[in-house]
């Protein structure tokens, strides 16, 4: 087997999964300015991007040293305090404070995600089939497709690894052309998964999939290091569809009650627009 680089060696390893939040916290450290923390920057070149540990340390009220072990996977019990603090610290919104608290409570071998088959339910799949005008379909937590209906089948037409959503982002070429906003995209795709994988990430099959997207994606590696968390998708997509031309599409998403990691998503065009005139001939070419 092709050697893993070392970032993905770094993210797949026992120690990685280990010391999840240690990695969380230095990616959300990296990532604040000193300007956004409500420091004042120093004269001369800082060595270090975002935060140093000492300043995290004294803006969330722990020693310097507690804060270390924290992020060396030293310290495995933060009380809600220190997480609050640190929350506030970084910014955090409830997405990611969530995650925060789910990564600091869970130890491996102890917490596990009840995994249920990709299969989703009758009613579900009545109306995603009986969703018109708009796109609509539903994911697991690695962003595979389980359902869809005409639409969103005649959107994806011609475009290679569209049955999940992070490999047609990052494998497949097209998808650059595809995404008008590629960037923006992949970001919230790895953010989401980030976001329903949590602390679970000893799950074979995710596994499987970041290596693959890690081998493959020197993009993927640098969204997946920074850790960030992201559920609700924006609510304003722009595509270019190789049939209809461009489309502008507002997003929203919906748990799925009683199947853990299975959401619905759903995509639709402001009536009378030219992306709703684009969505109707897509429709049109499905009957």
């Amino acid at each position: 087997m092709t050697a893993l680089p070392n970032l993905a060696i770094k993210l797949l390893t026992v120690s990685g999964v280990d010391n999840l939040l240690g990695e969380f916290l230095r990616a959300r450290r990296e990532a604040t300015t000193v300007e956004r923390a409500g420091l004042l920057r120093g004269t001369g070149n800082r060595r270090t991007p975002g935060l140093r540990r000492d300043e995290v340390a004294m803006l969330a009220g722990v020693s310097v040293d507690y804060y270390m072990r924290l992020e060396q996977g030293r310290e495995r019990s933060p009380s809600d305090a220190v997480l609050n603090a640190l929350a506030g610290v970084f910014g955090l919104d409830y997405e990611a404070t969530e995650h925060l608290y789910e990564l600091a409570r869970s130890t491996r071998g102890s917490f596990r995600r009840t995994h249920v088959a990709d299969r989703v339910s009758p009613s579900v799949l009545r109306l995603v089939n009986n969703w018109e005008h708009a796109l609509a379909f539903v994911v697991n937590r690695r962003l595979d497709v389980l359902v869809q209906n005409a639409e969103t089948a005649a959107f994806l037409e011609g475009l290679s690894d569209s049955d999940n959503l992070l490999r047609l982002t990052f494998l497949n070429p097209a998808s650059r052309e595809f995404f008008l906003d590629w960037e923006q995209e992949a970001r919230f795709k790895v953010a989401h998964m980030r976001a329903a994988v949590g602390a679970d990430l000893d799950d074979p099959s995710v596994l499987t999939l970041v290596e693959e997207l890690s081998l493959a994606s020197e993009d993927f590696r640098r969204m997946w290091e920074s850790h960030d968390i992201q559920v609700k998708p924006h609510e304003i997509g722009r595509y270019h569809h190789h049939r209809v031309g461009d489309l502008t599409l507002w997003h929203a998403t919906f748990s799925i009650d009683g199947v853990p990691g299975q959401r619905l998503f759903v995509a639709h065009a402001e009536p009378g627009t030219p992306s709703d005139d684009a969505l109707a001939r897509l429709s049109a070419s499905r009957c």
